[in-house]
């Protein structure tokens, strides 16, 4: 049985395979990998942290009693990953004041056990402050004025989200939680969205997993963004960078290696409980997630209750109708 206070010799041994690991060559990690048809691609830094983290987990489950190491498999804490990167309406340079509009809305559903994009989710969002889409706007994202001239109006898209996430059961079965690049999507654009559509901001956002402090504390790196993440993993951007869609899949790529290699990803971020001043940009917009918090799940009566407000999203009418909908978010 495993000691918490790590006294058991299988620690040690831990430390100097770790040790013996950092003399090997980039050949000789990607040969290892190899051998264990483990991923070659990525840094130097990053092939290292796959090698001791497989062998560590393989020597804890020796440890534990368990069967054959190359058995070994990821930790699920959902069954669902929605990774999300919406887009805004912007300006070649943004006045403090500025409110942006979500003009994307892409959601790329993982599946956590089998490690696999399950399905994708796809809309334009018309803007009302900004009906009329800036040149800068187009040239950074690819969005037309023409595709946001026929779609509806957020209220309506989150309407059709609700009706996505019901379908897939997330929610109401599925225990699922959200994957952004940063804390940007969900405490800015997304509460920003909800104010400005005066609609409630709705439960399923209000925890998510910001998946630059997830990657970086796993690998021991720091200050990442998306194309770091792939640089770093060996991966190439696949699409258009700042197309809401093309990043979402990528973004999920680097889960999905992530998840392989082992890493724990948790909700780690949730949006500031407090009304925030829309011309305060330094006003903190999100709060760390505790790992209690983290592993907490929702109870019989919460789930009840899941089912009840995601219908009741289901039943907008009007463009500034009130929807919302709650998940088991642990």
């Amino acid at each position: 049985m495993m000691t918490s206070d790590f006294s058991n010799p299988v620690y040690k041994m831990i430390s100097l395979q770790n040790g013996e690991i950092n003399k090997m060559k980039m050949d000789d990690i990607q040969r290892k990998l190899a051998e264990l048809k483990m991923d070659e691609r990525g840094s130097k830094e990053i092939l290292k942290k796959r090698l001791k983290h497989f062998y560590k987990r393989m020597k804890l489950e020796k440890l534990k009693g368990g069967t054959h190491p190359y058995a070994l498999h990821h930790e699920v804490f959902y069954d669902y990953l929605c990774v999300i990167d919406y887009e805004a309406t912007c300006e070649s340079t943004n006045k403090p004041s500025y409110k942006h509009e979500i003009i994307e809305f892409p959601i790329v559903l993982v599946n956590v056990k089998t490690l696999e994009i399950e399905d994708e989710f796809h809309a334009f969002v018309r803007p009302v402050l900004h009906p009329v889409l800036s040149e800068f706007c187009t040239e950074l994202t690819g969005i037309t004025q023409e595709q946001v001239s026929v779609a509806d109006y957020f209220p309506a898209v989150l309407k059709r989200v609700n009706s996505w996430m019901l379908q897939h059961g997330l929610g109401v079965g599925a225990d699922f939680a959200i994957v952004t690049d940063g804390p940007w999507d969900m405490a800015r654009f997304l509460r920003g969205q909800c104010e400005l559509s005066q609609i409630s901001y709705p439960t399923w956002a209000k925890k998510w997993i910001n998946i630059r402090k997830t990657f970086g504390n796993f690998y021991g790196v720091s200050r990442v963004r998306m194309t770091t993440m792939l640089d770093l993993l060996g991966l190439q951007l696949e699409g258009r960078h700042h197309s809401g869609l093309d990043d979402s899949r990528n973004i999920a790529h680097v889960l999905l290696i992530m998840l392989r290699d082992g890493a724990e990803v948790r909700v780690n971020e949730r949006l500031h409980p407090g009304n925030i001043p829309s011309d305060d940009l330094q006003f903190r917009l999100t709060l760390p997630v505790s790992r209690n918090e983290a592993e907490g799940s929702s109870n019989e009566s919460e789930a009840a209750d899941d089912v009840n407000d995601i219908m009741e999203g289901l039943d907008l009418t009007s463009s500034f109708a009130q929807c919302s909908i709650v998940n088991n978010v642990r």
